[in-house]
């Protein structure tokens, strides 16, 4: 049988990890979408949008996660999880009143004036597009259609074709993800460094969406309160920090990550790290965000620049991701320790190729 949703896991979306169905072919859980011989999925939806990360993850790891012990290792695991963060804290839904800030009951609507959910449609329909068009789904032959809101429709592309010509560049970073990692995954078992690598690629892929997205998706941050947006703002600029450090993305890693997180959207008012309804290092996340795009726009981009050059090895990688944990746990961490740290790195390791 299918495995389903229940109305308690849209609250909980960690449950999604028991969407792992062993048996399943990737293919099986497309079916519940088709209509008149056509996959129709509505994108405004969550739990539509979840079974989609559902399908891309059992499509993953039917080639790359074998056994069903390493399943939770799958890299896509940050996508869905992140959504699921994304509705549980209100993200998802109509902003325009930006100082109600709770969830609106378990309605699985996703707003277009979103920009949380703006952004996530390029982080959900162009990897599974893109997971189309590298073959996952050959033998299943329908036709794939994506619903455009009502509004901002032109904001979305909707099918393979549009969207490779409205993003080529993410279109062809997520198929060469899911193409290199099946033919990576075929020759043998994984080891460290050809995991490394489909992280890499994930990565590359991941960040090349948020670059694409950021300026159709722009509008939005009107609908948001001056912290919400500029936490936003900072959120995306930090996952270039986390691409470069090859930040895991496997269910625990992310699942972890993700206590630091907001557990609300931010509210005027709101000024981390003295938020008094968020938790210590809840606001030491916020905080540190804050002052890491605010430390990379006053250098010109210098300090992403340097970060990416201190990340080029593996043993720049492992410091980089030992340092930005750093950020979260020490108080007294502070931009000084940061920049003293990135440029010994670049001093002591040799890049890789």
């Amino acid at each position: 049988s299918c495995f389903i949703i229940r109305p308690r896991q849209i609250m909980y979306p960690l449950l999604l990890a028991m969407a792992v169905v062993k048996g399943f072919a990737p293919s099986h859980f497309l079916e519940d979408f088709i209509t008149e011989h056509k996959i129709v999925i509505n994108f405004w939806n969550y739990l539509d949008r979840m079974s989609i990360y559902r399908t891309l993850l059992n499509a993953t790891s039917s080639y790359i996660y074998k056994t069903e012990s390493k399943i939770m290792r799958n890299v896509l695991w940050g996508l869905p999880l992140q959504h699921g963060w994304q509705y549980q804290t209100g993200r998802l839904g109509d902003t325009a009143n930006v100082n109600n800030t709770k969830q609106q009951s378990l309605d699985p609507t996703i707003s277009p004036r979103s920009w949380w959910a703006c952004m996530n449609y390029y982080l959900c329909a162009i990897p599974f597009l893109g997971a189309v068009d590298a073959g996952l789904f050959n033998n299943f032959p329908h036709e794939i259609e994506l619903t455009q809101p009502e509004e901002f429709p032109s904001d979305f592309c909707s099918g393979v074709t549009d969207c490779k010509i409205s993003c080529p560049e993410a279109m062809a970073q997520w198929k060469a993800f899911f193409e290199n990692s099946r033919q990576v995954a075929e020759q043998s078992s994984l080891n460290n460094s050809e995991e490394e690598g489909i992280v890499s690629l994930m990565w590359k892929a991941h960040v090349e969406s948020i670059r694409i997205a950021l300026p159709i998706c722009s509008k939005r941050l009107n609908y948001l309160s001056a912290p919400e947006r500029n936490f936003g703002r900072n959120w995306a600029k930090a996952v270039e920090f986390l691409a470069a450090a090859y930040f895991p993305t496997d269910f625990e890693s992310v699942n972890n990550f993700q206590m630091y997180l907001p557990p609300r959207r931010l509210k005027e008012g709101d000024k981390a790290p003295n938020i008094a309804d968020f938790g210590m290092e809840q606001n030491r996340i916020v905080f540190a965000l804050d002052w890491l795009n605010k430390a990379n726009i006053f250098s010109v981009g210098h300090l992403l620049q340097l970060w990416k050059k201190a990340m080029c090895s593996e043993e720049g990688r492992a410091a980089g991701r030992r340092l930005m944990q750093n950020m979260v746990d020490d108080s007294k961490f502070g931009l000084r320790n940061m920049i003293a740290i990135i440029t010994e790195l670049t001093k002591n390791f040799k890049c890789e190729g």
